[in-house]
């Protein structure tokens, strides 16, 4: 694939660090999920540093041909947006929402490391509104290690799940078991989910040697479950 350099976030051109076309593992029913390149926080233990730098190779994609891509299966019923910042590229996440809203009736999660109140506050991008207005839940705040209990779909218990519309008010994320799936594409091993807590050190442990988990992709699927109380 040719990478193009680096676009300007505000472009509305999106540039991805992966795409997944179908997962149960972030959200309500089967999903297609969006992870953006680059990120301006350094949380430490992030699950995908690889996605931080905005000057890393990342695929560059207009939203008009991502959506298209991503409700190929007709059985996709929401979209997850995580990264990577998403709200580092508001301008291309909230087209590529409305034009997949246009085509079906779907709802919306998004990640992310700011909090609400900062987003409203001081916009880091000029379409912040606009992709807000698209999204359903929204999860914020940024990534605390220690604070990672292992519980529900957001990665440490200092970020707040926080419904913008009443689409998805009977789905509990504060409470459900975290659930994995190792997806492989061309050889490589991606996470998507929010690990349980350990998971990803027990998994590297038992893969071969010199195979290493990354956040991300699909084809083959494992499911891991995290049931504990």
């Amino acid at each position: 694939m040719n990478y193009p350099p680096k676009v300007p976030p505000d472009s509305g051109v999106l540039q991805l660090a992966a795409v997944c076309y179908g997962t149960q593992a972030l959200g309500p029913g089967l999903r297609a999920a969006v992870w953006v390149q680059g990120c301006p926080f350094r949380c430490p233990g992030c699950i995908a540093p690889q996605w931080l730098s905005f000057d890393h190779p990342a695929r560059r994609v207009k939203p008009e041909v991502l959506a298209e891509e991503l409700l190929a299966d007709p059985q996709i019923g929401g979209l997850t947006f995580s990264g990577g910042e998403p709200f580092m590229q508001a301008r291309g996440l909230a087209r590529l929402a409305k034009l997949a809203r246009q085509k079906r009736d779907l709802n919306i999660i998004c990640f992310t490391g700011y909090q609400l109140e900062q987003l409203i506050r001081k916009p880091p991008e000029s379409s912040v509104f606009d992709l807000l207005d698209e999204i359903d839940v929204l999860i914020d705040g940024p990534y605390i290690a220690e604070r990672n209990d292992g519980r529900g779909l957001r990665g440490s218990d200092n970020q707040r799940i926080i419904y913008l519309t009443s689409r998805l008010a009977g789905y509990d994320f504060h409470a459900l078991p975290r659930r994995v799936e190792l997806q492989v594409l061309n050889g490589q091993m991606m996470v998507v989910g929010i690990p349980p807590v350990d998971v990803l050190q027990v998994l590297d442990a038992t893969l071969p040697q010199g195979v290493h988990l990354q956040a991300g992709l699909f084809f083959k699927r494992l499911v891991v479950n995290d049931e504990r109380a």
